[in-house]
């Protein structure tokens, strides 16, 4: 990619002059890292972490690819989060709750502190202690941010799973983590109605769970509506507990909670991603390494100030709920801002009228949502007053060059920077953007890796990470194999995530495609064999193949095309079986709803009497990739097998249009 002057956006000149991190810092701190790499990280954990005994060695790489950061150092994410702010910012607002009902919270440092200690007591009267693995299966409010603390608090490992996924895909991570808690909550409102967030927990762990007791935070008025048959113990946890003076513990008792002292290696937390299997990852992350890299990005990413008040609109039950919301931030002593909700509910305006409400400064979101931002119209944007905010940034997928312009001009009035961050789950934290004190922007475009990230690209294209870095995973959960052949074997001694991308003279970095069958849903990667594989189970389907389009609003959207079992139903007689046909693809699209989540939901299935493929018994996917989009495939189609079967896919596509 070759940038040119119609492309650059510079900087405002204002926003410059007072960033945080700007180009001489940016200029020292590059020379420092090629310097004297290793050091360079020391340096920066030093000065950035408090540690409860100092560390002799940043970097273990003696068993490559599992690379140990900061291994005899000992430390705490929750204390580094909360402790070390309550003299200085004690009374400051740590967290702004509000939900969709219109219901608000706000949260003082040392109130979040007494919250978390309040539940790291509750949690050890359990039983809980270090190295426990406890499931999280809540929405953003502050009660899953208490728990998340209360766990890194104690070292317990705590994996949150996303309100959205259905009981099937909650069990699975449940058993491979043998999780001895799970933490949930009787639902919450979304677009006016209750989400039940019970049944669905209660449903994963009904039969042969390594679940021993289930927390309930009550969330809605309504009852509890539990199946008696749960054979665990379950504990009723009243929301309404909001200071020390209901507690039945002292206050002494209460905050003199010491954090478990970690080493910088411990697994803070696990995070399943899915993988271009049909089995989705269990991500590890480090305590130390994870935590400087959450705190220094959000510094120098986002700007923030002590008088900020930020919104990141991810959930927790992904990798940027954890280090843009939950960690990052509050490491720095911000003031976060969270919402339980729809963004269109009751009406389209709403994150508008929350921005206005409360003076947000700093707006990180999707690609996905400014698509449908952009599709309600500029009436409900016009409506309010947005003139609080200064920095805008986009995660979870590519922006595209006009959705980023639309995003500037029309919400940043042409005055906000953007950052237009990539990272992953597996990195723990954002590597390639534009820093706001430092790069001119280019629309559509990341930019450049950040200070201490050595971003390349290979002949074919290729992304790849050439050097270790502190908050990289550790590894994949019971699965060594599955992390050294997915992310170390094609380009030796170098991360590979799995993205294509282009970079111009400039270093600036462009994010394609990606490399494997993963798709992108509003941000939300799902493996094509993880989709396969739910639609398997259902009786009728014999084999399916599942591809991504381009979406408007999601940014990619689920096809899937569906050999039904023999006999079940002729395609060809389109007449008689046009209702019985559409019965059957609602039928398909609630299981994999039911096996993976609603957020799975294929686009369109279309049912049909094979699938392309090669002689040697492959699927053509690039063939069906044309097919629904109502392209006419084209390329070399002579390892076809059978060259009669794109005419009857186009045929039955079309039908189906």
């Amino acid at each position: 990619m070759q940038s040119n002057s119609e492309e650059i956006i510079a900087l405002p000149l204002n926003f410059k002059t007072h960033a945080n991190f700007n180009l001489e810092n940016y200029k020292d701190l590059q020379a420092s890292f090629q310097q004297d790499y290793l050091g360079t990280w020391a340096k920066l954990a030093q000065e950035e972490l408090f540690w409860h005994k100092d560390f002799s060695q940043t970097l273990d790489d003696s068993d490559k690819p599992f690379y140990k950061w900061f291994l005899d150092g000992e430390t705490n994410i929750s204390y580094n989060c909360l402790d070390i702010h309550l003299n200085d910012r004690g009374e400051k607002a740590a967290l702004i709750f509000e939900d969709e009902a219109g219901e608000s919270e706000i949260l003082s440092y040392k109130v979040l502190h007494a919250r978390v200690c309040e539940f790291t007591v509750y949690l050890k009267n359990l039983g809980v202690k270090k190295g426990d693995r406890i499931c999280i299966y809540m929405s953003l409010c502050p009660e899953a941010i208490i728990a998340m603390h209360a766990c890194t608090r104690i070292g317990a490992i705590h994996s949150v799973v996303f309100a959205g996924f259905a009981a099937h895909a909650m069990k699975d991570r449940i058993d491979e983590l043998s999780a001895k808690i799970l933490i949930t909550q009787n639902g919450f409102y979304r677009r006016g109605k209750i989400v039940d967030l019970l049944e669905v927990a209660t449903e994963a762990i009904s039969k042969n769970s390594p679940v021993e007791d289930l927390l309930i935070f009550k969330r809605v008025k309504e009852p509890l509506s539990l199946q008696s048959s749960l054979k665990i113990q379950i504990h009723d946890l009243d929301r309404e507990l909001k200071d020390l003076a209901n507690l039945n513990l002292s206050t002494h008792e209460v905050l003199e909670q010491t954090p478990e002292w970690l080493s910088g290696n411990d697994t803070s937390f696990i995070l399943y991603t899915s993988g271009s299997t049909g089995k989705p990852k269990g991500i590890e992350h480090n305590t130390a390494g994870y935590l400087l890299w959450a705190k220094l990005t959000s510094k120098w990413v986002f700007d923030l100030k002590d008088e900020d008040v930020y919104w990141c609109t991810a959930d927790i039950g992904w990798i940027t709920g954890h280090s843009y919301v939950a960690y990052g931030p509050l490491a720095n002593g911000a003031t976060v801002f969270i919402y339980e909700g729809a963004p269109n509910f009751p009406e389209a305006d709403r994150y508008w009228a929350l921005i206005e409400k409360y003076k947000i400064n700093i707006f990180y979101t999707a690609p996905t949502a400014i698509r449908s931002f952009q599709a309600w119209g500029l009436e409900h944007i016009e409506k309010h007053d947005l003139s609080s905010l200064r920095l805008l940034g986009s995660v979870g997928e590519p922006i595209g060059t006009e959705t980023w312009k639309w995003f500037y001009e029309n919400i940043g009035k042409s005055k906000c920077p953007i950052v237009d961050t990539w990272w992953q789950t597996e990195t723990g934290g954002i590597m390639l953007s534009t820093l706001p004190g430092v790069n001119y922007m280019i629309p559509g475009t990341a930019g450049p890796a950040l200070p201490g990230i050595s971003a390349e690209i290979n002949p074919e294209g290729l992304l790849h990470l050439s050097k270790p870095w502190p908050s990289m995973l550790k590894g994949v959960y019971k699965n060594p194999d599955r992390y050294i052949k997915g992310y170390w074997t094609k380009i030796p001694d170098s991360y590979l995530p799995g993205d294509l991308a282009d970079i111009s003279v400039e270093g600036y970095i462009k994010i394609g495609g990606r490399n494997d069958d993963v798709i992108n849903v509003s941000g939300h990667r799902l493996g094509t064999a993880e989709i396969e594989t739910a639609l398997a189970k259902h009786q009728t389907i014999n084999e399916s193949a599942v591809i991504a389009i381009p979406h408007a609003i999601k940014g990619e959207g689920i096809v899937a095309f569906v050999v039904l079992k023999q006999g079940l139903m002729n395609v060809t007689d389109s007449q008689q079986s046009h209702g019985s046909t559409e019965e059957r693809e609602r039928i398909l699209k609630e299981h994999v709803a039911n096996e993976i989540g609603a957020h799975a939901k294929p686009e369109r299935i279309i049912i049909c009497e094979a699938l392309p493929k090669t002689r040697s018994g492959k699927v053509m996917r690039r063939l069906l990739k044309d097919i629904a989009q109502d392209r006419l495939p084209e390329g070399d189609l002579s390892t076809l097998e059978d060259k009669d079967v794109v005419a009857k896919l186009l045929a039955v596509s079309k039908l189906k249009q």
